[in-house]
């Protein structure tokens, strides 16, 4: 945590039907929200533990907790500018380490054991050796999102939509084609810096839809294993 930007994120569940009406939310506040970047899909491949730590840490409300991601933007098939992602979170608060991955440009094909050496030889030291104590691909999710930010550059929204989800479990190979099921819901984030708590809270004053603990890769998990984890 030392170093590293502590942020928090508030997060929101919505129907897909109600998307025109956060839209205008977003678009008629006083903060006077743009968009910074253009619209883009997102593709996680994330790993955990044979155990589902990670999965079973955020289900239990563990005050530390871990994600560990591979991510790149665009098209599902083909991979540029992936990265590494390790996503921290103590209490309400968070941060991410981002290792650039420049050896991988397609996941089809690949077997996960020729993935998983190609990223961990691009890491060193403790952050290879926490990837490496997640040794298993559990998912492939990907979505649409939207950002926004406000005018004083201190409260960020994301909107994330058309989620799909791919299960890993047990497969020697990445699977890109065969979805599993996932409910038609949007994600709406916001995002601040710790110092920017109070100007967030304003901000989020509003919000047509409630807050709600969310977490895309325990949905993601879920939609895999029929919404529960059997353990021996």
């Amino acid at each position: 945590m030392k170093g590293h930007q502590l942020r928090r994120e508030i997060k929101f569940v919505a129907r897909e039907i109600q998307y025109p009406h956060i839209l205008r939310w977003i678009r008629l506040h006083s903060a006077g929200f743009r968009k910074p970047y253009p619209d883009r899909w997102v593709n996680n491949v994330y790993y955990d533990t044979y155990d589902y730590h990670s999965y079973t840490g955020n289900l239990s409300g563990e005050s530390f907790r871990s994600k560990i991601r591979f991510r790149w933007y665009g098209g599902l098939s083909m991979i540029k500018n992936g990265s590494l992602e390790i996503k921290m979170k103590k209490n309400s608060f968070g941060w991410k380490i981002n290792h650039a991955i420049s050896s991988l440009s397609t996941l089809q094909g690949q077997t996960w054991k020729d993935v998983t050496m190609k990223i961990s030889e691009q890491l060193s030291g403790k952050y290879k050796q926490l990837f490496l104590s997640h040794p298993m691909p559990t998912i492939i999710n990907r979505y649409s999102r939207e950002y926004f930010i406000s005018s004083d550059n201190k409260v960020r929204i994301t909107i994330d939509r058309k989620q799909s989800v791919f299960d890993q479990r047990y497969k020697p190979v990445a699977n890109i084609l065969t979805r599993s099921f996932l409910p038609e819901n949007i994600v709406v984030e916001v995002k601040f810096d710790r110092d920017n708590y109070d100007i967030a809270k304003k901000v989020i004053h509003g919000m047509p839809i409630r807050s709600s603990r969310n977490s895309k890769y325990m949905n993601s998990v879920n939609a895999v294993t029929g919404n529960s984890i059997l353990f021996p």
